[in-house]
């Protein structure tokens, strides 16, 4: 039973860092880290952005799923929403400019037409995706 658990374990564990790794990986090489140094000139600390970075998401999982009670009241959920939104906020910017890649892609393929069908079509599988996920309750 107990070699059960252990291999259940190891899984868990390699999955979640395999998911963990590409976010993170994704989140570099989208150049949201690379952007705030180039634009706060502090191009010499990437490397301790990174680390924080990673830190940051490691700790936030502990904290989840251990659901570690954090007293902070009210001030800490303000920060916290603070920083919440500039989190979401980077990553809208760094996927707006990422949008620029299917211009380009469909220019190049030849089928620069049929783009205003492409964004509905992706528009659409979203958000039958979406309706489905909400509706079988997972």
């Amino acid at each position: 039973m107990w070699v059960q658990q252990i291999f259940l374990a190891v899984v868990g564990l390699s999955a979640g860092v395999a998911a963990a790794g590409g976010l993170f990986s994704f989140i570099v090489e989208l150049g949201v880290i690379a952007d705030f140094a180039d634009r706060t000139h502090t191009g010499d600390k990437v490397l301790f952005y990174e680390e924080c970075t990673a830190l940051g998401g490691i700790l936030g999982n502990l904290v989840y799923i251990f659901e570690i009670h954090i007293p902070a009241q009210n001030a800490g959920l303000g920060v916290f929403g603070i920083f919440a939104g500039i989190f979401v906020g980077c990553w809208a910017m760094a996927l707006a400019e990422i949008l620029n890649v299917f211009p380009v892609f469909m220019r190049r393929a030849g089928i620069a037409r049929y783009l205003s069908v492409f964004i509905v079509s992706l528009a659409l599988g979203k958000g039958l995706a979406a309706c489905l996920f909400f509706a079988r309750g997972w």
